[in-house]
């Protein structure tokens, strides 16, 4: 599937910009550095849907990695296999003018705005292709998978990192939230050292705002993390819950 750029109409281009103009501005303070660098290197603006063949061009000099379109949600092995290969997927339709607040599923102001930036950053990219080819190994088993998008979720969507003693955003289903991005930095919510073990033993919920959040130190210790990870999912393997799917 390729992005037809020329199908974007006139109000797709505005609500992209609205939706970047209030979301960047709402995060300047509030994101992680990284986000607002690499937003800048990858030449994101309110102007314009971003072009993947020309942000692509960016991702492949900084980062080696690329974006690729897709119309949804697509399936684990799909999803792991293209991670693995230093591609990100994401789909190219985008909410409609009364949607500006709340859509079910993401669409590409999510995947986006919400995801690419941080594509920019090496230790960044290196963690997200590992927990692919942990993902790779174990496909078979729905368990091991379930555990592996703990960690999916509490940071590649919904991490915070402490950057200069302050708490910072950088997980996507934040970045791309206005509401989230209040409530995850206030003192509503837990906040808590990133865990391994606590991660993989925490539920989630996809429907409201998270009741805790994980707090990495830097971009290098996440991506250090990863034998810690598999070790962790090999460990609880053995506790598999009886006929989980």
């Amino acid at each position: 599937m390729n992005q037809i750029y020329e199908n974007y109409t006139q109000e797709d281009q505005e609500v992209w910009g609205i939706l970047f103009n209030r979301q960047f501005k709402n995060i300047h303070h509030s994101a992680t550095e990284e986000f607002s660098k690499g937003a800048e290197l990858i030449k994101f603006t309110p102007d314009a849907i971003p072009n993947f063949d020309e942000t692509n061009k960016y991702l492949q000099e900084l980062t080696g990695w690329k974006v690729t379109a897709v119309p949804g949600i697509v399936d684990d092995d799909k999803f792991f296999e293209l991670l693995s290969n230093r591609i990100f997927p994401a789909t190219t339709w985008l909410r409609k003018r009364e949607q500006l607040d709340y859509l079910e599923e993401p669409d590409m102001f999510h995947d986006v705005f919400g995801h690419i930036p941080l594509l920019a950053n090496q230790p960044f990219v290196d963690f997200l292709q590992g927990l692919a080819r942990i993902g790779l190994k174990y496909l078979d088993n729905p368990w091991a998978i379930h555990l592996l998008s703990r960690i999916y979720w509490f940071t590649i969507e919904f991490g915070l990192i402490r950057e200069k003693g302050e708490l910072k955003i950088y997980g996507a289903g934040i970045i791309s939230s206005p509401g989230e991005t209040e409530f995850s930095l206030s003192n509503k919510p837990e906040h808590l050292a990133y865990d391994v073990e606590a991660i993989i033993d925490s539920s989630y919920r996809k429907d409201t705002f998270q009741t805790k959040y994980f707090i990495i130190e830097d971009y290098e210790k996440l991506y250090s993390s990863l034998p810690v990870i598999e070790k962790v999912i090999e460990d609880r393997l053995k506790m598999a819950p009886e006929n989980y799917v």
